[in-house]
């Protein structure tokens, strides 16, 4: 419960337009993209640094934890409150503060969309290179909190490879600014530390981001498969021959008909797996790989493989794939999303133990994953109002993430662990390197009440490492 000398202190703070408190209202926040829920307390909606800073102080003073959001299209439960409290949400600091394409960079709040920087500058010849599927919704600061990645990652990186400086408000309330416009300041890599520290050590208030030019050429392949293993050889066999797309997506049989059927962007009905491969550069360069790729994929079994000829047909193809997981929902009521990532080598021995566990548990699951880097979204389809079925559909998910574990792989590629994944953590990591993360932790927030309860195990089945009660404000093992 929050205080009633809180809520009065956030009503003088940010008006009483400026936050959420009936139950009614705070439902829409007990949730993001996974199947986890808790609700808050309070939401408050900041327009400036200086009111998130009184918030994280109000929230210290009462002694609440507090959590901050975005969009709300997170996977893991990074942005759910899982002990209640305050919610502070960036939806109202969504401006671009700034355009410097002189140098190729951007200063942005965390509530702005992503896609709205690359439409802001692409008239420029520029872009925003990280493009998570829901880039048309997801935020910035969730981004810069999950380090999200999206299937252009293979050649350009992950979010933390394009911020370059951070505004950001420490839990006691304290405005700190690290990293700038310019590259390799000397000092610690504080931009890069906290990019992927899931919300639980600051609250970021402002991005500075790497924009891009755009390429001279972009071809984009479909290779059409009769078997899921043998699009997964071809991702090995392309790398092998020295060639590096900027994109390689694969989607399987189940998941090719949902796409086709709620976006009609052209995919085979009647195939057992596509890959959606990307290519971009110099024309004469580009021109070569994709004869290179083509070779690739016949070797390999493809039974077509088709370039897409003009740029409408090349944006329906990614319109198929980015909307992908609203395909799904015309199909089941609820899915569950995976993350894990394994060595490209491992990729087809993967995709069969999904079957396998598909088999064991009676469920359907469709895959679509970024097969360039190894990183597997099996879609885990169930019925919450079925009884056993959330737990069926957890359980497979374990399995899968703990196969990925056993292949060399991890948990997380870039939806984060947020609470979902925490359990996990302690088969992926020793108890020597959980202890070193957690007191990073306790050394920004020692107090634990920024975000608890995320990333890192939670109980006796965990290690026994978890953080303490927030009455007490420390740490036990």
């Amino acid at each position: 419960m929050i205080p009633a000398g809180l809520k009065q202190r956030v009503h003088a703070l940010v008006g009483p337009r400026g936050y959420l408190d009936r139950p009614q209202d705070l439902a829409l926040y007990e949730y993001d993209g996974g199947i986890d829920k808790h609700a808050p307390d309070l939401v408050a909606f900041p327009r400036s640094t200086a009111e998130v800073a009184a918030l994280v102080k109000l929230a210290q003073e009462f002694g609440v934890p507090f959590v901050g959001r975005g969009a709300g299209t997170g996977l893991s439960g990074g942005a759910i409150p899982r002990e209640g409290g305050l919610m502070i949400a960036f939806a109202r600091m969504n401006r671009i503060l700034e355009l410097d394409l002189e140098n190729e960079r951007a200063v942005v709040q965390p509530g702005v969309v992503n896609l709205d920087i690359t439409l802001a500058v692409q008239g420029s010849g520029y872009f925003y290179a990280p493009d998570p599927s829901s880039q048309r919704a997801c935020t910035i600061g969730g981004n810069v909190a999950e380090n999200a990645g999206g299937p252009h990652t293979l050649a350009y990186g992950v979010t933390t490879n394009h911020v370059l400086g951070l505004e950001l408000v420490m839990p006691d309330g304290t405005v700190v600014e690290t990293g700038g416009k310019t590259s390799d300041l000397p000092g610690y890599d504080l931009a890069g530390l906290l990019t992927g520290s899931e919300g639980t050590m600051v609250l970021v208030t402002k991005v500075i981001v790497r924009l891009m030019r755009k390429p001279e050429t972009v071809k984009t392949i479909l290779a059409i498969y009769e078997s899921n293993e043998d699009a997964g050889r071809t991702v090995a066999e392309i790398t092998a021959r020295a060639i590096t797309p900027v994109a390689v997506e694969m989607l399987d049989g189940v998941m090719l008909r949902m796409v086709e059927e709620a976006t009609h962007a052209g995919y085979p009905m009647d195939a057992a797996a596509v890959l959606l491969i990307e290519l971009e550069g110099i024309r004469e360069a580009v021109e070569e790989q994709v004869e290179q790729v083509r070779q690739a994929c016949t070797v390999c079994g493809a039974r077509e493989f088709r370039v897409a000829r003009t740029a409408e047909e090349r944006d329906l193809l990614w319109k198929g794939r980015k909307n992908a997981f609203g395909a799904v929902g015309r199909v089941s009521p609820t899915y569950y999303v995976q993350d894990g990532v394994v060595p490209r080598t491992q990729i087809a021995p993967t995709l069969h133990f999904i079957g396998e566990v598909a088999l064991k548990y009676g469920l359907t699951i469709s895959n679509i994953f970024h097969a360039g880097d190894g990183n597997m979204h099996p879609i885990i389809l169930f019925d919450a109002r079925k009884p056993g079925d959330m737990e069926k559909a957890r359980a497979a998910g374990e399995e899968i993430l703990t196969w990925c574990i056993d292949a060399g792989g991890s948990i997380t590629g870039e939806h984060g662990v947020g609470m979902e994944k925490s359990g996990l953590m302690a088969k992926l990591f020793p108890p020597e390197t959980l202890e070193a993360i957690l007191n990073l932790k306790m050394l920004f927030d020692p107090n634990a009440r920024l975000n608890p309860g995320k990333v890192l195990p939670t109980g006796r089945g965990c290690l026994e490492i978890r953080q303490a009660p927030l009455s007490t404000g420390g740490v036990v093992y």
